[in-house]
């Protein structure tokens, strides 16, 4: 396991009417990553953003992006968000299309994969792909929208994978995502968790809070 501690504030919960300045403000306070939710309101109950608002936003910082299809199919949308500017791309395996065609579609643009992961599916799921993939994502909420109450059961969930990749792959990073706070940041990061998505705790106070909220997040 990586020894530091990665903070990807999801963009979700910035002020959409100044996201460029949102984006630039953030990685200026010390993000890691830049998280961008897609969602289709057809995988999960919610319409968010597109490639078009990537791009947009895509010269206001040089961190990577890290973007999370919510969305059903996949495969014909890789091509648009690695243009747009995505450096990590991750999918989840619970929808129809074939995963490891759409991880290697993803692989082939010479950006990190990563698979997502529900509240309801086994981790286990991830196993035939360990070889192929940069990135774990385990959804501590439904996903489809912010603000949502962290889902205890996640923990056991990052330990078991935590276990695993320190075996196996220590390489891939295991990334939290959903109802992240200050109350719950410690046992998350006990169990495993190297790369923390926070939404509404990172915009907490306003673009003057920032960089302490990004900080408390490392632990």
């Amino acid at each position: 396991m990586t020894n530091k501690i990665k903070v990807s504030p999801s963009i979700l919960a910035s002020n959409f009417s100044k996201l460029g300045d949102e984006v630039a403000a953030l990685a200026k306070a010390g993000a890691d990553y830049i998280h961008v939710d897609v969602m289709d309101g057809h995988f999960v109950p919610n319409i968010s953003m597109g490639p078009s608002i990537v791009r947009s936003v895509r010269d206001r910082t040089t961190i990577p992006f890290d973007v999370h299809l919510m969305i059903d199919p996949v495969e014909p949308y890789i091509d648009e968000f690695v243009k747009a500017g995505a450096n990590i791309i991750s999918i989840h395996p619970e929808a129809n299309d074939n995963t490891e065609k759409c991880i290697d579609k993803i692989k082939a643009h010479n950006i990190k994969a990563g698979l997502a992961i529900n509240p309801d599916t086994d981790w286990k799921v991830v196993l035939p792909f360990l070889d192929k993939l940069d990135i774990i994502v385990v959804m501590s909420v439904h996903p489809g929208f912010g603000g949502q109450k962290f889902i205890p059961s996640a923990l056991k969930k990052l330990e078991a994978l935590r276990k695993r990749l320190d075996e196996t792959h220590p390489h891939v990073e295991l990334e939290i995502d959903g109802g992240v706070n200050f109350e719950n940041i410690e046992s998350i990061l006990n169990a495993g968790a190297n790369v923390i998505v926070a939404g509404t705790t990172t915009f907490t106070g306003g673009e003057k809070e920032y960089a302490n909220n990004i900080s408390k997040l490392r632990g």
